[in-house]
């Protein structure tokens, strides 16, 4: 099992447990923008999700972390690597913190570091990249203060309560 310790927080893998976190996160419509979610999701299908989690990376081609403030606390966020390509040396990353609350604490950045340190010294990866709405400015500094340059962006790719959004893609190399 994976965890990754920081600071303040660390990364495990999912546990059973979460399902209801879990649960509560996928069918949180107001971040179905950021997760590119367009229908709700079952306790059933959650649950299943969970029990194969465990499959490795090189299995599954994505990882996703909980993030949590001890061992003690449940989660508050979800951390991902998607499209894991092993033969390119790269992978999609995304990050959600659930609660307002918790956000603009620093924990967003802690885990994202963990995570590209992870990517790049576990996994031997040569790149991430992320794709970013033009208008998320949270998700934008974020990214960008990990250095993540925007490569592009795609004009009206994701439509938004009647409207297209822009979303910008980003990249970041391991030097």
């Amino acid at each position: 099992m994976i965890t990754l310790k920081g600071k303040n927080i660390y990364l495990r893998a999912l546990e059973p447990n979460d399902l209801e976190f879990v649960y509560a996160m996928e069918n949180d419509q107001s971040i179905w923008e950021v997760s590119n979610t367009q229908t709700p999701y079952s306790r059933f299908l959650v649950k299943q999700y969970l029990e194969n989690a465990h499959q490795d990376i090189y299995e599954a081609k994505q990882l996703r972390l909980a993030i949590c403030q001890d061992e003690d606390f449940p989660a508050l966020g979800l951390i991902d690597l998607f499209d894991f390509d092993p033969q390119n040396r790269r992978a999609g990353i995304g990050i959600v913190i659930q609660s307002i609350n918790d956000r603009n604490k620093n924990i967003g950045s802690e885990a994202l570091h963990l995570m590209i340190q992870y990517a790049f010294h576990n996994l031997n990866l040569h790149q991430l990249y992320a794709n970013i709405a033009t208008d998320n400015l949270a998700s934008l500094a974020l990214f960008t203060k990990f250095g993540f340059q925007e490569i592009g962006v795609k004009k009206d790719w994701t439509l938004v309560n009647g409207t297209f959004k822009d979303e910008a893609l980003f990249q970041l190399l391991n030097q």
